[in-house]
């Protein structure tokens, strides 16, 4: 058929902050649609909430394609695409099936309990407060992402793993060259390598001498391995701040693009928390995801044979019209419940609380200390993350 896509729409050519124009028809057109990758292979595009959400909770969708966009990025020239699951590397759980991924993840979910996260509240707000200081001792322009979307996560992430700060450039660059999308498997694999040598030393220092962090409390069970420390940690570690750094900046830069919205913001801060699950169903910065079909399924009235590789764009189904009103609209009122910007089914995110608090103290910090925050070059000018995994900005320069 003409109108099955040969390889996965990815050009933002709707706005900064809106899905493809082609995947927005394929959702209104057939939610569940077929595609093509670039060396062949025929495979499955998932764009309608209801079909997501269906997806993600079935676990006749194994996980354990995940390793392959982990690994080899689908758009490597060259690469072919996986039609069967990987093998399972230690420790990395999002690409677990259960009952492995039970195992693993059980360890955590004590780690990041609503209570302790509710605990963490206030330091959070002093380590935002802290870098706001920092900001008001600048000279503006400066770059948003270096000087505060960045930083506030970093050191957010590192006190709860237990990571040195001074550390942070390194894993950093490791962490963000990891997650570019068109590159070579041998510089993907360098990245990978750097950080997983890291953070194997830490774990195993971490067993030998633990402290009061979550790597210490993973290394107490002396049933998980040094490789699946070291995996879980990786995964934590790049999850804890490539994505809330890139909700911290990107979200500010929708919201000085919606001055409406940032008014209503201002005048009421009481919106904060409706206004953060709008901006985190808005932009949904962590958009594909890989599933693979381990037997013949039926989803949204398509039949989808056993090996199939199912593609699914969270920022297609967070902009649904069948499940949000206006969904292309920024609307900080809104009751975005629901939304599948963590995930959905037994994969949901586990530090979503952490993330929520993070921006909520990020976002209301901002807008209390700097009143006069606005985009120091046009909006036109901003550099996009087009090139990498996780969506954001590369940089965003503001003045006050």
């Amino acid at each position: 058929m003409s109108d099955i896509p040969q390889g996965l729409p990815m050009e933002r050519d709707a706005g900064p902050f809106d899905p493809p124009r082609e995947i927005t028809r394929l959702r209104d057109a057939r939610p569940v649609s077929p595609m093509t990758f670039p060396d062949g292979h025929e495979g499955w595009l998932v764009t309608g909430y209801e079909a997501v959400r269906q997806m993600m909770a079935d676990p006749r969708f194994s996980s354990r394609l995940d390793l392959d966009v982990v690994h080899v990025p689908y758009e490597t020239p060259g690469m072919p695409v996986a039609t069967e699951p990987s093998p399972q590397l230690p420790g990395m759980f999002i690409a677990m099936d259960p009952p492995d991924h039970g195992r693993l993840r059980k360890r955590l979910t004590g780690a990041f309990t609503v209570k302790r996260m509710k605990q963490l509240e206030e330091h959070i707000a002093e380590i935002v407060e802290q870098q706001l200081d920092h900001l008001a001792r600048l000279a503006p322009p400066i770059d948003l992402v270096k000087e505060f979307a960045l930083p506030v996560p970093s050191l957010v992430i590192c006190e709860l793993l237990g990571v040195a700060y001074e550390d942070r450039e390194s894993f950093q660059a490791n962490s963000a060259q990891f997650m570019v999308r068109d590159q070579t498997l041998e510089e993907k694999m360098g990245a990978y390598i750097a950080l997983n040598t890291y953070l194997s030393e830490l774990v195993t220092h971490k067993r030998s001498s633990p402290g009061e962090d979550i790597l210490s409390d993973l290394a107490r069970h002396e049933d998980l391995t040094i490789e699946e420390l070291t995996g879980a940690a990786f995964l934590l570690l790049i999850a804890g701040h490539e994505t809330t750094a890139n909700m911290l900046s990107l979200g500010t830069f929708a919201l000085l693009e919606h001055p409406s919205e940032l008014a209503s913001l201002r005048e009421d801060p009481s919106l904060m928390p409706g206004a953060v699950e709008e901006l985190l169903r808005y932009l949904s910065v962590a958009d594909i995801f890989f599933r693979y079909a381990t037997e013949d399924l039926s989803l949204g009235g398509e039949t989808i044979a056993k090996g199939s590789t199912v593609v699914v764009s969270l920022l297609a189904a967070n902009r649904d019209p069948q499940r949000f009103p206006e969904p292309d609209a920024l609307d900080i009122r809104r009751n975005a419940r629901g939304l599948l910007s963590f995930g959905h089914g037994v994969h949901q995110c586990l530090g979503q609380q952490l993330a929520r608090i993070e921006m909520r103290a990020g976002f209301e910090g901002l807008l209390r200390r700097f009143p006069a925050l606005r985009l120091a070059i046009p909006a036109g000018e901003v550099k996009l993350r087009t090139d990498m995994n996780i969506y954001g900005v590369h940089e965003l320069p503001v003045t006050w």
